[in-house]
């Protein structure tokens, strides 16, 4: 393990545990060992002249400004020219030396440093004007806030967000208000006015360029030494390879294979020339510097043929538009469907039935049209409702048009909540999946969460409904009776609370120890003390349960819920800084979900892809040769199946 390695793990440990005794009262280590460690991470800072983000040896304040101050950058920052055709790139290099790197999908960031420290801290911008952030980029994750080199010295980057997070932040986002994709996320992080909030987006700096440093370094004109002198300062680089013209094809093949497994979003790969010299004297053009290209996957397009437009309507009131069309093959999968997101995107595709369009899947994953190639423009937001037929409008949220129900009584909105509530993250009341929720309402049974747990007055006409039996009944009315014993983070996650899901609903619950009264009396300053939650989100707390409908809701269905308490705060952080996958089918837990939340109670922590930061991948098939397994393998991660992963929780 390196010395920065050793560092992030201490500053990981020490903030655990000071998290632990100053927010939840408990200790989990005792005090000489805390100060033994933060004696050897001090000394180790000391040694290396590296300090990182988060040292508790620093008291990194937060700050609030009212805009966000401009900048000039001292070069114009460019595009880069790109390409799609591996042997263009390859000819482009010929028998030069090269360096190929992955092309992030963030937001580019410019951080200076002077005398060691941190000074300033800009983004992109316009390529010639950015916005200053120094106050947010002291709070990214792994941004060192000293350095050992004391000149002048200016790194560019990218700022990203992980799938894991940014899968967690949307979480905990009102449904609309979610972001469409990490990257958009990030922009947003980095460019808070507030720098809490920016903590808690988990933003990370991924060094790819030296742009600026003192003649007194010899980089022997290798821009390949100059990424590892900024290794050596403490930055966290891009991955990258080595290579020349006949080389490129064998390592763009050998990105692909990674983009499966990749924490971060990428949108393509970026290949420079390896020499100082020579870039200074290429130069650029009006538009490209003539050192470097970038390259971007072909993506599988295939056309078909639109056949429906479908409105989705949430329990938000928002109504989702859903492109449906004659199913295709993509990537290995068959698709005949994909979210058109708002009605700005349908008008800007300007899609009518049988219009013929081409689809593909966005980074490999998610399918999305690509082009309308007919252009009808036949297709408009429907005037009423699909669920309820109330009236609908077109409303502007951020520059974006959304379709939204104005009838507060929609059942739709009403069974989606419902179905929420009821879900395997909340309530976990199997049994009641949309299509049973939208019958059981229209027959007048469910109108509020409490309704749920009256159903059983209804047992002998549930017995006659399509798919049900007396069997079936038994087993519904079985499991709402199950649910009525609940954690309240449970409970509050089912509530649908502005912004809060599984994990914010956890925060609540061992903030106040379980306490429902204290945090729906809770003032937003308390509120906003609370690891994980910020200003915004404590304001949507407290105006949730000021509401007098709400006040009436909880304590209707407080009647029939009994609050069980949360699992001890030792046992909650047992697996602190532990970071599982789960991969294949599962025997002992019901579902990943349920395996999740077990993992995640005991403070680990569970991600969606491996990487150098996983710890043990869980696949009962532990001689897989999938991607997942492969990688593992390589990092030498252990692969546990349940039994063995049992046997760890025992031991834990």
């Amino acid at each position: 393990m390196d010395i920065k390695e050793r560092m992030q793990e201490l500053i990981q440990k020490l903030n655990a545990a000071s998290y632990a005794y100053y927010q939840t009262d408990q200790e989990i280590m005792s005090n000489l060992e805390y100060d033994q460690l933060y004696d050897q991470l001090a000394q180790l800072e000391k040694e290396s002249g590296i300090i990182l983000s988060h040292s508790p040896t620093q008291q990194v304040g937060y700050e609030v400004v009212s805009e966000l101050p401009k900048v000039e950058h001292a070069r114009p920052m460019q595009s880069l020219d790109k390409t799609k055709d591996v042997q263009a790139l390859a000819s482009w290099l010929g028998d030069r030396r090269g360096m190929l790197s992955w092309k992030l999908d963030g937001l580019t960031v410019i951080l200076t440093y002077e005398n060691g420290a941190l000074t300033l801290a800009a983004t992109r911008g316009n390529g010639n004007t950015g916005e200053v952030i120094t106050p947010n980029a002291k709070v990214f994750q792994n941004v060192p806030l000293r350095i050992p080199y004391t000149g002048r010295l200016v790194v560019r980057g990218e700022a990203v967000i992980s799938y894991p997070d940014f899968e967690r932040i949307n979480e905990t986002m009102e449904e609309g208000q979610q972001y469409k994709n990490p990257r958009n996320l990030c922009s947003g992080s980095v460019r808070q006015l507030d720098s809490r909030i920016t903590a808690e987006r988990k933003v990370c700096f991924i060094a790819y360029t030296l742009v600026e440093c003192g003649a007194d370094i010899d980089f022997a004109d290798s821009k390949q030494r100059q990424l590892q002198f900024l290794q050596e300062q403490g930055f966290t680089l891009v991955e990258y390879e080595m290579v020349t013209g006949e080389a490129v094809a064998e390592a763009v093949t050998r990105f692909a294979r990674k983009t499966e497994t990749m924490i971060f979003p990428v949108d393509g790969l970026v290949l420079t020339l390896d020499s100082l010299s020579l870039s200074e004297r290429l130069g650029s053009t009006a538009k490209f510097p003539r050192d470097s290209m970038a390259f971007k996957w072909q993506d599988e397009e295939v056309s078909t043929h639109l056949l429906a437009i479908e409105w989705s309507p949430s329990r938000t009131g928002l109504i989702n538009p859903v492109a449906i069309f004659e199913p295709v093959e993509l990537e290995g999968t068959t698709v005949q469907r994909a979210s058109l997101h708002n009605v700005s995107i349908l008008q800007e595709l300007e899609l009518g039935i049988g219009d013929e369009i081409t689809v593909y899947k966005a980074n490999m994953i998610i399918p999305q049209i690509a082009e309308n190639i007919t252009r009808s423009g036949a297709v408009s937001p429907p005037e009423r409702c699909p669920r309820c037929g109330g009236q609908t409008e077109v409303v502007t949220r951020e520059d974006v048009k959304v379709l939204m129900c104005t009838n507060p009584g929609c059942p739709a909105k009403q069974i989606k909540a419902l179905e929420h509530f009821a879900s395997r993250q909340a309530m976990n009341i199997e049994g009641l999946s949309e299509a049973t929720l939208r019958k059981m309402a229209d027959q007048g049974w469910l109108e509020t969460f409490a309704d749920l747990y009256r159903l059983k007055e209804h047992a002998a006409e549930i017995q006659q409904m399509e798919g049900f039996g007396e069997k079936s009944c038994e087993n519904l009315l079985a499991s709402i009776e199950k649910s009525r014993k609940a954690q309240l983070s449970s409970l509050l996650s089912g509530l649908g609370i502005p912004g809060i899901g599984g994990a914010g609903a956890r925060l609540l619950s061992r903030y106040f120890h379980g306490d429902l009264n204290a945090i729906m009396q809770a003032t937003e300053e308390k509120l906003s003390q609370i690891d994980g939650i910020g200003p915004v989100l404590a304001e949507e707390i407290r105006r949730f349960f000021r509401q007098p409908q709400n006040q009436d809701m909880i304590m209707d269905l407080m009647q029939f819920v009994q609050i069980e308490p949360e699992r001890e705060s030792a046992q909650v952080q047992q697996l602190e800084g532990v970071t599982f996958v789960i991969t294949g089918s599962l025997k002992h837990f019901a579902n990943r979900d349920e395996l999740k939340k077990v993992l995640e109670e005991r403070g680990a922590k569970v991600a969606g892809s491996v990487s150098s930061k996983t710890s043990y991948l869980i696949n009962n098939d532990t001689e897989s040769t999938s991607s997942k397994n492969k990688k593992a393998r390589e990092l030498g991660i252990p692969i546990l199946n349940e039994e063995a992963l049992l046997a760890l929780l025992e031991e834990k």
